[in-house]
């Protein structure tokens, strides 16, 4: 008989790992805004990491968060650092590792706390018409097994997506003031 009470805690334990095995370990998330400016005005705000400052929901969470920088804002090399006592900023950094001028800047995002992860991200920039432009930002995460089993819990894909969505109407607002 306890034999048989410890097979079977032995599978009940079992099965999440086992389920783990099956499920993705990655994410992709990208959202859209159309913003009433030409798309040289609007890359050029953009592809200063500084100005994430005004338009980022991540960067307004904690006003009082310490910001570090080093190098040039709008090159590649470039790195934004924080820290916050907030466990939903934590301490990490973003570096800008390619910018396509005028179309494109990858970034390269490294959670050190309150977990740890490397994550990139890119925002694009497509000419609707003249005083038209499309901007798209991206994340991709990873979730390593067996901690992709948080996948089946929580939907990282919307909740990033609501935030990223909320940053750039907040853009739009800032750049067709």
């Amino acid at each position: 008989m306890f034999k048989k009470i410890l097979l079977g805690l032995a599978i009940i334990i079992a099965i999440p790992f086992i389920a783990a095995l099956f499920i993705k370990t990655d994410y992709s998330v990208t959202r859209t805004v159309t913003i009433d400016k030409p798309v040289t005005e609007v890359f050029d705000y953009i592809k200063h990491l500084k100005n994430q400052d005004n338009f980022s929901k991540w960067a307004q969470i904690d006003p009082e968060m310490v910001k570090m920088y080093r190098g040039t804002d709008a090159t590649v090399g470039f790195v934004s650092a924080w820290a916050s006592e907030n466990p939903e900023v934590g301490v990490g950094e973003q570096e800008i590792v390619a910018i396509d001028e005028g179309k494109r800047i990858d970034f390269e995002l490294r959670f050190i706390s309150p977990f740890e992860a490397t994550s990139p991200a890119f925002m694009t920039t497509e000419v609707v018409n003249s005083n038209q432009t499309k901007v798209d930002w991206d994340f991709n995460g990873q979730m390593a097994y067996p901690m992709n089993l948080m996948f089946l819990f929580v939907d990282f894909e919307t909740m990033i997506g609501a935030d990223l969505q909320q940053g750039l109407d907040t853009l739009k607002v800032i750049l067709e003031k």
